[in-house]
């Protein structure tokens, strides 16, 4: 399916797939999480082509995931730099790389290991609801419209 047409879709979910969801995308904003800034950096640790490298760039620019700001202007170079909409996308990696851990690591185990700074631990995604602060399971949750919805929050 055509990314404009997922993007058109009545769901916040295939939106932000149409936004962010191809792999290339996503990789390129784990490497900026990790602390990279620089295309030539972001071409050596996700070794994509450059050219893969600069559309993802420009498009995570134009939807506001990243900034870009010149470093130098004698040859002009520049850096992309995470936005508050691109440091958002932080629990969506974790919660990949949790899922990766569990399903895809294989016997050697998870590759890379996201560390808690503070107590020490291992990282891992635990979903929980934004007011009571209780952990949610897939059979913890009803969908129902929200004011966005062409259908209204009253059908």
């Amino acid at each position: 399916m055509r990314r404009d047409l997922i993007a058109a879709k009545e769901c916040s979910i295939a939106r932000a797939i149409a936004a962010i969801g191809d792999p290339w995308s996503l990789l390129l904003i784990r490497e900026a999480h990790g602390g990279e800034t620089r295309f030539a950096g972001f071409k050596k640790t996700m070794g994509a082509q450059p050219s893969v490298v600069s559309d993802r760039l420009k498009r995570l620019v134009d939807i506001g995931v990243l900034e870009r700001h010149e470093y130098s202007s004698h040859p002009p170079r520049f850096e992309y730099r995470l936005t508050t909409m691109g440091d958002d996308l932080f629990p969506v990696l974790i919660a990949l790389n949790t899922w990766g851990d569990a399903y895809l690591s294989g016997d050697a185990g998870p590759p890379l290991v996201y560390r808690h700074d503070r107590c020490g631990h291992a990282a891992d995604a635990t979903v929980v609801c934004g007011h009571c602060r209780a952990e949610l399971a897939p059979g913890d949750v009803t969908a129902e419209p929200g004011p966005g919805s062409a259908k209204g929050v009253d059908e």
